[in-house]
């Protein structure tokens, strides 16, 4: 049975709560697990991809943990207000050659009534690394 989720109005521990599962999620690279947190419907903009619905999620998470070899996230609670999150995050991959990213930036999340995501506005930098710079394990 899945836990009940966590719906907005937001407080201080609840946020907190949000952006951690978050992070766990993605961590785990399992664009089924990941895409459950998301209405339907769900609209993203991740950089210069827009994406509608959970299928399409799904695609674009297997698109990029496919390309995004290792990767691994630190999500950071910005700000919040009623069913509004703000976060920080950074992560760190390499690609088949080798090359590691650190790869930083900030999303803005707004959640429907029942505590999923509905709208996700990604913008994210990244930073070519050495290997031995890598801060996230």
């Amino acid at each position: 049975m899945a836990p009940t989720p966590i719906r907005p109005p937001f407080t201080l521990e609840t946020a907190t709560r949000k952006v951690q599962m978050a992070e766990d999620a993605w961590n785990s690279r399992d664009p089924e697990r990941v895409s459950m947190a998301y209405s339907p419907e769900s609209e993203w903009r991740n950089r210069t991809d827009f994406i509608q619905g959970r299928e399409e999620i799904r695609v674009f998470l297997r698109r990029k943990w496919a390309k995004e070899l290792d990767y691994r996230l630190k999500k950071t609670l910005w700000g919040f207000r009623e069913n509004r999150i703000a976060v920080s995050f950074e992560y760190e991959w390499h690609d088949a050659a080798g090359q590691w990213y650190r790869s930083y930036g900030n999303e803005l999340w707004e959640f429907d009534d029942e505590g999923l995501m509905r709208k996700r506005l990604a913008s994210i930098n990244d930073a070519p690394i050495r290997e031995d710079e890598r801060r996230i394990s």
